[in-house]
């Protein structure tokens, strides 16, 4: 059974997909969607990462566009916040 979400994605377009999402009874991975797990060097032992195995409960390559949002123009200033102003929105 698929449990669908709307997300924004930014690669390699960006668009608004609809996807797919982990199932939150999943006795395995228990909503997350797989188990990240550490590991380490083979000759320190030190940490050396973490790894993800996906649950078989979700597939997170399972995703349609469903529009395709435009650039923002070079061209076009981008707006900053620069904080609360004290003047008047009229």
């Amino acid at each position: 059974m698929l449990r669908l979400r709307v997300q924004r994605v930014t690669w390699p377009k960006s668009a608004l997909v609809l996807t797919d999402t982990p199932r939150p009874d999943c006795r395995d991975c228990e909503g997350d969607g797989g188990t990240a797990y550490d590991y380490g060097d083979q000759e320190t032992g030190e940490y050396a990462g973490t790894d993800w195995e996906p649950c078989p409960c979700w597939d997170e390559h399972r995703r349609w566009t469903l529009l395709r949002l435009p650039r923002r123009p070079r061209w076009l200033p981008q707006r900053t916040c620069g904080g609360y102003s004290d003047e008047p929105p009229f």
